[in-house]
């Protein structure tokens, strides 16, 4: 057996759904918050899902932004592996389901298939240097994108006060060399 519990993580709370095997879904989805109370139900299930299946299953969730943190900080602390999951690779796998019915339970169920018909790796947790360099990239990025935009803009406003600039600037330089 290869058991996994496919988490679609939503503010405050999650949509849970089991499979023992490929094609075996176990029980029904249901919701959990993610409050103490709650989790240590999860965990409950979780060991309940490793009872029947005689292995530790692997969760698998999509990135949320900020949403699934409650749920990461969980499974690391009870040491369970997990799966996180580019939404655009999931958005994908669903886009080739012949229903295109919406719901938090049959995302569950889709994250679940989805892990038997890619091959995943576990989420690497990165280090601090690494998410740094991430962010100035990123903020690098966003400055050169404003300031590209800044000087089209004072193009186009040259262009409208002073239609001759062209010429002028281009004979100056002319007569400068």
């Amino acid at each position: 057996m290869n058991p996994v519990v496919g988490l679609d993580v939503s503010r405050g709370e999650s949509q849970v759904q089991a499979f023992l095997d490929k094609g075996k879904p176990y029980r029904k989805s249901f919701k959990v918050l993610h409050t103490n109370e709650a989790l240590d139900s999860l965990l409950h299930f979780l060991k309940e899902v490793e009872n029947e299946s005689g292995l530790e299953p692997t969760v698998i969730l999509e990135s949320t932004g900020h949403y699934h943190a409650p749920i990461i900080q969980f499974l690391e602390e009870q040491n369970y592996l997990y799966i996180m999951v580019n939404p655009l690779l999931s958005y994908q796998a669903k886009k080739s389901s012949l229903r295109k019915v919406k719901t938090d339970a049959i995302d569950a169920f889709h994250l679940c298939e989805l892990y038997y018909k890619e091959d995943l790796e576990p989420y690497k947790k990165r280090g601090i240097q690494l998410l740094n360099l991430r962010n100035l990239t990123r903020q690098h990025e966003t400055i050169t994108g404003l300031y590209v935009q800044a000087k089209l803009q004072f193009h186009a406003i040259l262009d409208q006060v002073f239609p001759e600039y062209k010429g002028v600037l281009e004979i100056f330089i002319r007569k400068s060399l």
